[in-house]
């Protein structure tokens, strides 16, 4: 994979030391005009020859085959659908897009084109995440309760109480938290339990925008409720109850930490499959399936981001946070 990153923030700077070890050669990256100096920064640490202050210029390098979208929220569709048209694979942070109606052109167009669209949400591509859904699940007997919380006080919330809207608290820029953490809990209950039946958003709104929120899934048999915070701080995890025992994590949904899972009358048993770095799951999933071509398994994923993307966006607005994209 020669891949092109669009973004100089946390993100980029977390996942990007990194990508070498798992494969990934990194041939360019681009930010504004303002942030050159950052570009080079990166690109000088990366080894990454092509320096841009415009993506367009990026997705236009015949070195790149691949574009990482890693910029706000609001910004993931143009940036997506300009990769895509120039013939490249996409991996675009989470959420895929400001809506539903956004992410599904992307999908139909990387179908129709034929390119590999990967959402970079790490939860479902977690070892631990797979060790829960594919293995102690079925052992709990028939499932009666689940809960998630992610809750997480965000430092930009103290700008946000003080009057400056930052990114993630904007509306006009497809924050709030249900965008953020709040897709991950959805992720982690819809990517173990499927569509749920019913779904509704109590979220606390200031300002035009959640700061933080409970989600409630109605499925046949039991409830999923997931809290998402970035107001602030909470108990996070997961349990999930079933007649014949019980399962726990003690960490968010994206990380996916370590599983204790018990059985009626037996004693807890902790299990942790995690890898080294939060990231390295899913970037080598997505450099094997680029690598033989498995668009079938790329697509089937992006049917699941899919469905999360539709339920997110629905229950967001049923509660009242209108973006500028849901009324275009």
């Amino acid at each position: 994979m020669k891949l092109g990153i669009v973004g100089t923030g946390m993100i980029t700077r977390m996942v990007g030391p990194n990508l070498a070890s798992w494969g990934v050669k990194v041939a360019a990256v681009a930010g504004t005009p303002s942030s050159m100096d950052q570009v080079n920064e990166l690109a000088d640490e990366w080894g990454a020859e092509g320096r841009y202050g415009d993506y367009h210029d990026l997705v236009a390098d015949p070195n790149v085959d691949t574009v990482y979208v890693a910029v706000p929220n609001f910004l993931h569709y143009a940036v997506s659908e300009a990769a895509i048209l120039a013939g490249k694979d996409v991996v675009c942070e989470k959420p895929l897009a400001s809506n539903e109606r956004e992410a599904a052109k992307l999908a139909e167009l990387a179908k129709e084109h034929g390119h590999f669209l990967w959402e970079a949400v790490v939860t479902t591509r977690q070892p631990n995440f797979k060790l829960v859904r594919d293995e102690l699940l079925p052992k709990i007997g028939t499932v009666k309760a689940v809960s998630v919380n992610y809750s997480q006080y965000s430092s930009r919330y103290d700008a946000f109480r003080a009057g400056e809207v930052l990114p993630a608290f904007d509306p006009a820029k497809a924050g709030g938290a249900i965008m953020d953490i709040g897709l991950y809990t959805l992720t982690y209950t819809i990517g173990l339990f499927g569509e749920p039946r019913s779904a509704k958003y109590h979220a606390n709104i200031e300002r035009g925008i959640d700061t933080s929120g409970l989600i409630v899934l109605g499925y046949d048999g039991f409830t999923a409720t997931n809290v998402c915070a970035k107001d602030s701080w909470g108990a996070i995890g997961a349990t999930i109850q079933g007649t014949d025992g019980w399962i726990k994590t003690d960490t968010g949904a994206n990380f996916c930490g370590p599983v204790t899972f018990c059985l009626n009358g037996g004693e807890p048993e902790v299990i942790d499959r995690a890898l080294p770095v939060m990231w390295e799951g899913e970037f080598r999933e997505f450099c094997r399936q680029q690598d033989e071509g498995d668009l079938e398994e790329c697509y089937r994923q992006l049917d699941q981001s899919l469905l999360v993307s539709r339920i997110q966006n629905s229950i967001r607005r049923e509660a009242g946070v209108i973006f500028p994209a849901d009324e275009a």
